[in-house]
């Protein structure tokens, strides 16, 4: 292959992936314009993309609905959920990752049935279930909901993932004098850090988007941000420049969070897709 015919596929390839990125990228853009623009150029035909940017979509949303306490319940449940689902998936994908067998094969089925039962279908049982707790309008039935549906997923990609890494380590580790317990505390969970983050992150996200569960287990004190997106929806109107102000108090942490932990992630992802 000739430097210009090299030249060439590089050329190509980098169009091809800018081409896409921008195609992935369009509604967030549409989404931070739309926040920004007066209200009668969010429904200019067609769109206009070179105007002033105004702040009163913000001012207005503040006024009318409690922006910051839904961020707050956000954060609470979805950092509550992800704790948990850790707590709880990781310990269990290691069991199943150095246990295999046919009774590690069925568990392991069994999680990933969790997640093949639509949400949707688990409303209703787990709706009855936490009235009878008395914990209905409270964070703690949704970060339980949430929590559920996401343990299974953190210990089905933690099996995958420490499949791929060496026992050689944790065995040395237990015959220097460490329990099993010991050996995964101090060499096999430092080790699956990376796996630990993604799939952490991958939780928080699940959670963070929640509306289902969101909308009929959550009061007035405990509503979420998507909830205050879909306040913004009203009977004689929609206004979108609002909605899309209030969307960005959904978006942008998430954005900023993947951004500061993905060195993390990134490995993550591609060590548990390879089995040594």
């Amino acid at each position: 292959m000739t430097v210009k015919q090299r030249w060439f596929g590089n050329a190509l390839s980098y169009f091809l992936l800018l081409l896409t990125v921008a195609f992935f990228l369009l509604p967030l853009i549409w989404l931070i314009g739309t926040a920004f623009k007066p209200r009668l150029l969010a429904f200019s035909v067609p769109p206009t993309w070179f105007f002033q940017p105004v702040m009163d979509n913000f001012f207005t949303i503040f006024r009318q609905m409690p922006v910051l306490q839904y961020l707050r319940n956000s954060i609470v449940v979805a950092v509550g959920s992800t704790f948990l689902a850790v707590v709880l998936g990781v310990p269990a994908g290691y069991g199943l990752a150095r246990h295999p067998g046919r009774a590690s094969n069925v568990l392991a089925f069994a999680l990933l049935v969790i997640r093949m039962v639509p949400p949707v279908a688990m409303l209703l049982p787990f709706y009855l279930l936490m009235r009878d707790f008395h914990l209905l309008g409270t964070y703690w039935s949704l970060i339980l909901i949430d929590a559920v549906l996401n343990v299974s997923f953190v210990a089905w990609f933690m099996r995958g993932y420490y499949a791929s890494v060496p026992q050689d380590m944790e065995e040395a580790a237990c015959c220097d004098g460490c329990t099993s317990f010991g050996a995964f505390l101090r060499v096999s969970l430092p080790l699956a850090l990376p796996g630990v983050v993604t799939i952490a992150l991958f939780s928080f996200i699940a959670s963070w988007n929640d509306f289902l569960f969101a909308m009929l287990l959550t009061g007035r004190n405990t509503r979420t941000l998507p909830l205050g997106i879909l306040e913004s929806y009203r009977a004689y109107e929609v206004s979108w420049n609002l909605m899309a102000a209030v969307s960005l108090f959904a978006v942008v942490p998430v954005i900023l969070l993947g951004f500061a932990l993905q060195r993390y992630y990134v490995s993550g992802l591609t060590m548990g897709a390879v089995r040594e």
